[in-house]
Order: C-alpha cells, then structure tokens, then sequence
C-alpha cells in the first residue's frame, strides 16, 4: 500500500490545526480515509505491520474516491515522533573522508552511527523550502527513511522487519558550511541539519517491495536518482548500503524503546549530494532550484528552494 496525506483543495473548512487528512494511492485514485492524518496514522502504525486486507475492507466499504491530480500531496508522516539519520553507505563515507583528507574511521565498521535531527522542520512534496540567510551552502541529501511502526526496545536485527510500518524518500537538506564549523569541534551535525527534512511523496509498505529483496531486513535493489533543474546529478542503488535496516533498527533500539511514528534515515548514497559531486567546493544550491529526489517503487519528491530570508 502507498499511504499519503493530502490537502483537498474544495473543502470549504481549513482541516484541523492545518492537518492534512489521510488516504491510500492507488493509481492516480486516493482512496480517502475521510480523516486527518498525524495522530491517526500515528494509531495505524501502533498497530504493528498493515493488516492490507483489513484496511482493503475499510477502503472498499468507506472510502471516498479522490483524484490524485485534484488534490495537494503533503509529506506522507507530517509529524514524526523522531528523526534519527544514519550513514551507511561506505562509498558516500569514504568519499567524504578522502575530501578532508583522511580514511574512514575504524569505528564505522563497528556500528551504524546516528544523529538526531529536527523532527517538526518536515516539508511534503512540492514545498518551497526554507532558506535561511546565515546558510552560504545549501545541499541537498537523496536518502531512503524507514518508518516504524510497531513498539519496540533491544530489537533482533533478524527480527526487525515486523517493526517495520514502511519506506519514503528522505530529502536531508543541509548547510554545509555550518556543518563545517560544528564538525570542527567534535560536535554536530546539529544545526546545519535543523531547518528542512522532505518526506515524500508517499509511505510505501514492504509488500509492495519484495520481489526486489536483497535477502536483508530494509535491503531492496532498486535505483536511486537526484536531479537538479532536470539535469541528473546522482545515480546509485538502495542495495549498497553496508549496513541493513535491520542493523539499524538493531542499534538504535539497544536500550531504548522505539516507537511507531520513529523515522530511521540511510544517509545519502554515493554521489547524493553536492559536498561529493563537487568535492566539497560547490556550487552549490540556489533559490529557485528545483531538486528531484527519484527512488524506484518510492516516486519522485520534488522540492523548490526559496529565495533566501
């Protein structure tokens, strides 16, 4: 199932606090929940892995049929519980090392390390992002997120796939030159990763995958492409991750309890984004740009940057 929120433009009534409502694609058909989505898709995560005849039923009997094209997609999970993001593809990392002169640390090869980034700075589908004036280098991240959707603490890496509620394109967007500055002290990224995070355009669930498994838990071989101003500046696959999702999910719950509505970030894959196709000297994005973040079976996520604040 591809789960997505939307705004409906003919709706007389602004949803409730700005709160897109839920539904499922199907086509170029949504099939409405006639509800808003947050909370409640929060409650059909906590519900564990999708029971997709159960909802059928609900859709088939209740659902109101909608036109993709008549309505306004927001981000799929607008309002996520946290937002961990890892790195773990190896290309990407020795990339981004061999640019500051240096090898990949030792300790990578021992973990899937995480951050934590801004869960509230989340932007949908066709957002204009926000370009704060402090930012000279504004980047873009082409990632994969796994959605949790089922509660959990000291997970089996081998076990985490029931965890799993579903996959999204992740658009970490980032401030490179800030990110220099934290990184310099040993600490961060933290700011330069606060101000956008773009999810869409839909949440796909894993049996809509699993004719391209890897044999890994949240492994899947399937393309992944970015695109500036239509000219493609990125192509790799989902499969060359070094760590699986389900070593993700594996680490970030030892000791801690995972909740549905938790999103885990891959990281960009070799290549996505600009601090490695320009060796971390740019140029770098401008207002006006328009980034494609392309996975195959996830849809493309397009995004605008804004003029500078």
């Amino acid at each position: 199932m591809k789960f997505v929120s939307f705004l409906n433009p003919d709706d007389s009534e602004t949803p409730y606090l700005g709160c897109p409502y839920l539904g499922v694609l199907d086509g170029e058909i949504i099939e409405d929940f006639g509800i808003e989505a947050g909370d409640v898709l929060i409650q059909i995560l906590g519900a564990g892995r999708t029971d997709v005849k159960g909802l059928r039923w609900y859709l088939e009997q209740y659902a109101v049929k909608r036109q993709l094209s008549e309505v306004e997609l927001k981000a799929p999970l607008p309002f996520p519980v946290s937002l961990r993001d890892f790195n773990v593809f190896e290309n990407h990392m020795k990339t981004a090392y061999n640019i500051a002169g240096r090898e990949i640390p030792a300790a990578w090869y021992d973990m899937p390390f995480f951050h934590f980034i801004n869960h509230t700075s989340i932007y949908g589908p066709g957002e204009t992002i926000t370009f704060p004036g402090k930012i000279k280098e504004l980047d873009f991240e082409l990632e994969i997120a796994c959605v949790i959707g089922k509660e959990g603490r000291d997970i089996h890496a081998k076990q985490a796939e029931e965890y799993v509620m579903g996959y999204m394109i992740f658009n970490d967007w980032s401030a490179r030159d800030i990110q220099r500055l934290e990184v310099s002290i040993g600490f961060g990224p933290t700011k330069s990763k606060d101000f956008a995070s773009s999810f869409g355009p839909y949440l796909v669930t894993p049996d809509e995958l699993e004719d391209r498994t890897t044999g890994r838990v949240g492994v899947y071989d399937l393309e992944m492409t970015a695109r500036i101003n239509d000219q493609e500046v990125s192509r790799g696959n989902w499969k060359n991750m070094h760590y699986s999702f389900g070593e993700m999910i594996a680490h970030a719950s030892e000791g801690a309890t995972l909740k549905p509505g938790d999103v885990l970030g891959s990281g960009p894959i070799s290549s996505g984004c600009l601090f490695e196709t320009t060796n971390g000297k740019g140029p770098w994005l401008q207002p006006g740009d328009i980034v494609e973040l392309e996975v195959e079976r996830l849809g493309v996520l397009v995004n605008t940057v804004g003029e500078i604040e």
